[in-house]
């Protein structure tokens, strides 16, 4: 699907009749994309300004409930989320998918506008991964975000169903500075999601930086999962993270049957 209707920074020509376009963010081919989620969606913040002193509304909804500010903080255009929050927007709207301007922000890392946001009263917590915009940093590597979000109040250690908190997010994703970040952020190390720790998880992916991350702040190398298994059960044979976690204390029960 292509990006927004795209026009060069100097046109600043306001269409005056019903446009449509397709963009990454609606599900349909076609839908009703208007001339100003476009002016926001493609930082084109003049634009944008004539728009909305024409009447045009900055809570206009698509049929997926994207609004303009949605478009504007997923891309980064500050200019154009601030001049929508400076003219009523709602900055803790959802789409249907539960995608909030903050989360969709968090997710491309786009920090500035995340500021934006918060300043202007978004909500820092979601309820589900999509909507969570921690966790949708952690699964996207942008620790920037991570840490503006709990200066503002987010849980670091945020427990989502079936997702975990955000460190077993990272791990998942193998971003390892994220995981640094949330680490220092104080993290729950040893938190478990369907019964593995960050470091079953590291383990399985055989991720040896992940594996070190983890112990030097203070993963537990004993601790089982449901299926009664430790970290080293479960890492590759033979491999640098076996070795690490022999050396951090872990027995492997395969030698042991």
């Amino acid at each position: 699907m292509s990006a927004g209707h795209k026009e060069s920074p100097q046109d600043t020509t306001v269409p005056t009749e019903s446009a449509f376009f397709s963009n990454p963010l609606m599900s349909d081919v076609e839908s009703d994309w208007s001339p100003i989620h476009d002016a926001a969606f493609n930082g084109r913040v003049l634009a944008l300004q004539r728009l909305i002193a024409q009447g045009s509304s900055v809570n206009l909804s698509t049929l997926d409930q994207v609004s303009p500010i949605h478009g504007a903080c997923t891309q980064g255009h500050a200019a154009c989320a601030k001049t929508l929050m400076e003219n009523g927007a709602n900055v803790n709207s959802s789409t249907v998918d539960g995608h909030t301007p903050l989360s969709e922000a968090c997710a491309h890392g786009q920090v500035t506008c995340a500021s934006l946001l918060l300043q202007h009263g978004a909500i820092p917590l979601g309820t589900s991964e999509s909507s969570s915009p921690i966790h949708r940093a952690a699964a996207k590597g942008h620790p920037e975000c991570i840490e503006l979000l709990v200066q503002y109040g987010a849980n670091v250690d945020q427990y989502i169903h079936q997702s975990g908190s955000p460190l077993h997010v990272a791990c998942s994703n193998q971003h390892l500075e994220t995981v640094r970040k949330l680490l220092e952020l104080d993290a729950d190390v040893n938190s478990s999601v369907s019964g593995d720790s960050p470091l079953h998880i590291a383990a399985r992916l055989s991720s040896p930086q992940l594996v070190s991350l983890l112990l030097h702040h203070g993963a537990d190398s004993s601790v089982r999962n449901l299926e009664g298994k430790q970290p080293l059960d479960i890492a590759p044979p033979n491999s640098l993270v076996e070795r690490l976690l022999t050396q951090a204390g872990g027995v492997d029960s395969r030698s042991t049957k």
